[in-house]
């Protein structure tokens, strides 16, 4: 178990693979830890350095007061990536760590050579939206809304998998600061136009049965990068990782290879 002790905040994190190898870091959604990406690991590439991370109001690492925004979020992420000593990672967000993703390239582009953008978007929802998200948590918790979340997050067919009631519980016991901190950082967030301004390789991947950031949503926030490629795995909802993990692991494998990261 590894704390990043960085200025502001203390940042459970992985380190795994050779620390020389071509560096892939993992960011999380919203409601979810570092082990989002368990079953997708082991099935990439030999030699690459895997760093993932549990942002902050998640997982193990600090819990501060909410509201976050999220330049705090990309903070976090580029304080990581700097305690590490990486450059030139590629950078794999879902959801509210695509987010950070793009935020991050847009910052620190020396840190990141290459993106890839799931189940996420420039701007997600509305900040009403967000808004009446964050008033139902504070007064009846996460579990009152966890069942309409998790009819978003998976396709029906997983939902009947044993497997399904983990995932319930990683969300229901979510820290409510840390929920709340991050949907507030997300209703506060409209990168399409420092997006648009990106030019590094990019990979975007949708889930077919995502209710959180449906395809058309992710197709339009690839289209604002030039060159950028977008892939959508079937039967899978907002956590394709979760549900699909070798057709993931296959399309992040094949994006690796094509930009000469392994």
């Amino acid at each position: 178990m590894r704390i990043a002790r960085l200025d502001e905040i203390n940042l459970h994190y992985k380190d795994e693979g050779p620390r020389d190898g071509p560096a892939v870091v993992f960011s999380n959604s919203l409601g979810t830890d570092l082990r989002l990406w368990d079953d997708v690991l082991p099935l990439l590439p030999a030699g690459l350095r895997l760093i993932r991370y549990d942002k902050r109001g998640h997982g193990l690492s600090d819990c501060p007061p909410a509201p976050y925004a999220m330049g705090t979020l990309v903070r976090d992420a580029e304080a990581l990536l700097d305690h590490l000593e990486v450059k030139d990672c590629v950078f794999v967000g879902l959801s509210i760590g695509g987010m950070i993703a793009q935020g991050l390239a847009v910052k620190r582009l020396d840190l990141v050579r290459g993106l890839v953008l799931s189940n996420t978007a420039a701007r997600i929802g509305t900040r009403q939206m967000w808004q009446d998200r964050i008033s139902a948590v504070g007064s009846g918790g996460i579990e009152a809304l966890a069942d309409n979340i998790l009819e978003r997050w998976f396709a029906p067919e997983f939902r009947k998998n044993d497997a399904f009631a983990a995932w319930r519980n990683m969300l229901i016991r979510q820290p409510q600061a840390g929920y709340i901190g991050c949907s507030s950082a997300i209703a506060g967030t409209d990168f399409i136009t420092p997006t648009s301004g990106l030019r590094l390789p990019t990979l975007a991947i949708a889930g077919s049965e995502d209710g959180s950031t449906p395809p058309d949503l992710v197709r339009e926030t690839a289209a604002l990068i030039p060159g950028s490629r977008f892939e959508i795995i079937r039967r899978a909802g907002h956590l394709p990782c979760v549900e699909q993990p070798e057709a993931y692991a296959a399309l992040l494998s094949t994006f690796l290879t094509e930009i000469g990261h392994i």
